[in-house]
């Protein structure tokens, strides 16, 4: 079922594509940012300077509705210049993005590739928090084995984003055919994993091989550059850490980078400081974060000649 929804969705973008007569397209460069609550982003917009505030002409988001396992709605949305406010609490009421107070790494990603780029640059983003790879968070999960149309979840939500932008075939409105061309995954998540259970952790290494692959496929692009967010515990508990099982998702993600040509960790983010949650970061981490992938996958693209 989710392999068929997405294949019609490109053909329908393919078939839309080829009624635009004699017109060269305007190619940006297409990146997919997904995970749970560090990739929504807790961010508060009132912490940013002026110019990090201010909109990216160049850069363009699709940020899909996110929803609950089972529910309806989820991977709506609307492409529009890349401005703060698609953080925790953002969606799509159908018409319009509901902007929240917040923003997450996309903010500075988007601002340090449009400023580093000669095309233009496209953002898809799906993300929710408190979501696993696994099937027994209790927030919902990413499991590919899992859903179908009847019980449908964060992976196929993920797809219905990817298939709802690629219809767009004028992001930017400007009149013109707009090809979107995949360069890259920003992967942030493992903390539902590595807080759920000894079983989470210990799958993660083969779920996140496999949520790879299946992402990877999504953009026709096998060797598509994959960049992991390594994710870091507060220490906010009584026995010193949250996340009881985070040493063992922290060894599958390192593992899985090392096994794959295209792919990089962010390890930076360890050195981020916590909010009071004890789960989020400040403001200037969700920046610094965003920077810090941008980085990542411009070095990906280079080593493996995109």
């Amino acid at each position: 079922m989710r392999t068929l929804i997405l294949a019609t969705g490109l053909l329908l973008a393919a078939c839309a594509e080829t009624t635009v007569q004699d017109e060269e397209p305007t190619v940006f460069k297409a990146y997919f940012l997904g995970g749970q609550s560090n990739m929504d982003g807790y961010g508060y917009i009132t912490d940013l300077t002026a110019s990090q505030s201010a909109p990216v002409d160049t850069v363009y988001i699709f940020a899909g509705a996110s929803a609950g396992d089972g529910e309806t709605g989820a991977g709506r949305g609307l492409w529009t210049p890349l401005t703060p406010g698609f953080g925790t609490g953002f969606t799509f009421d159908g018409v319009s993005n509901q902007l929240s107070d917040r923003f997450g790494p996309e903010l500075s990603f988007g601002h340090t590739l449009g400023a580093q780029s000669d095309a233009p640059i496209a953002l898809i983003k799906y993300s929710r928090g408190g979501t696993s790879l696994a099937d027994n968070s209790g927030y919902g999960d990413w499991y590919p084995e899992g859903g179908g149309a009847d019980d449908l979840n964060q992976y196929d939500f993920a797809l219905a984003t990817i298939r709802a932008a690629l219809l767009d075939r004028d992001i930017d409105g400007d009149g013109r055919v707009d090809r979107l061309e995949p360069a890259g995954i920003i992967w942030m998540q493992g903390e539902a994993d590595a807080y759920a259970s000894p079983q989470s952790a210990g799958a993660y290494e083969a779920n996140l091989d496999r949520m790879m692959d299946l992402l990877r496929a999504a953009l026709h692009t096998d060797d598509l550059p994959v960049v992991i967010g390594r994710i870091s515990d507060s220490g906010m508990d009584e026995d010193g850490q949250v996340m009881t099982y985070i040493e063992t998702v922290l060894a599958a993600q390192e593992t899985w980078v090392e096994s794959d040509d295209c792919a990089a960790y962010v390890r930076d983010i360890e050195t981020y400081a916590h909010s009071d949650d004890a789960w989020h970061y400040l403001s200037e981490g969700y920046w610094r974060m965003g920077i810090a992938f941008a980085d990542a996958v411009t070095q990906l693209e280079a080593e493996c000649g995109r």
